[in-house]
């Protein structure tokens, strides 16, 4: 296989990885920020940062990307709303209930939902091999759930079901993306962080607090947000 038909895998390989990095560090955030303040930290340092770096490198026209347009708009915020609100706060308060590696687990239910939702909603279709890995996907997260539900008492299923509202929230996102995904990355990426960052802070304000992190703590959840969420979403 040519280096240009690698390319993508190594990109989406990548992409997971920095993902995948997020939740043992937002684990340890959690013991200083609650979780929805952490998510507009997050996230603002997400957007943020790829606001920056797209500043340094290239117009999108070089690139051969368009930016957003006004009909793009909607599925933007269709983006911001459940990628960048409802999924990393179900995130987050699923993970403080739950083990980092299980919770890892249970957010490949993404890819179920991704697929579930192109297959009813969008048109696409699965070949024998896509639908065997989504079975092999559902297993996996079915013994995660349950494993991660053995670990408490009476409310022990509430972390599993709150990251399965989360892989839920990011299938919708992913289709969402989809629809503008031959736009400039950069620009989504940054205008989601910094949109779904702001909101989260003000949910925040209303539900437990604005986060008032030591110096420290906040570059660590700014940097974790520019690297595992930022980077990853561009890579994706």
């Amino acid at each position: 296989m040519s280096d240009s038909k690698l390319r993508p895998y190594a990109l989406a390989l990548a992409a997971a990885g920095l993902f995948g990095a997020s939740f043992p560090l937002s684990k340890l955030l959690l013991r200083e920020i609650g979780p929805v303040g952490l998510a507009g930290l997050l996230y603002l340092g997400s957007g943020l940062g790829v606001g920056a770096l797209r500043l340094l490198i290239r117009k999108p026209i070089e690139r051969g990307e368009a930016t957003l347009k006004k009909a793009d708009w909607g599925w933007l915020a269709g983006v911001v709303l459940s990628g960048g609100v409802a999924g990393p706060i179900l995130l987050l308060l699923g993970l403080a209930r739950t083990s980092a590696h299980v919770s890892a687990l249970l957010a490949n239910t993404e890819t179920l939902f991704t697929m579930a939702l192109a297959v009813a909603f969008f048109g696409d279709f699965l070949v024998r091999r896509e639908a065997l890995g989504a079975a092999v996907i559902f297993i996996g997260a079915t013994i995660g759930a349950w494993a991660g539900a053995g670990q408490g008492g009476a409310m022990s299923w509430q972390g599993p079901v709150l990251l399965l509202g989360a892989g839920l929230s990011w299938g919708l996102d992913n289709n969402f993306s989809q629809r503008i995904s031959a736009k400039d990355p950069l620009q989504i990426a940054a205008l989601k962080g910094i949109g779904a960052g702001l909101a989260n802070l003000l949910l925040a304000g209303w539900t437990e607090g604005l986060p008032r992190p030591g110096p420290s703590v906040l570059g660590s959840a700014m940097a974790v947000g520019f690297v595992c969420y930022g980077l990853s979403v561009v890579l994706f």
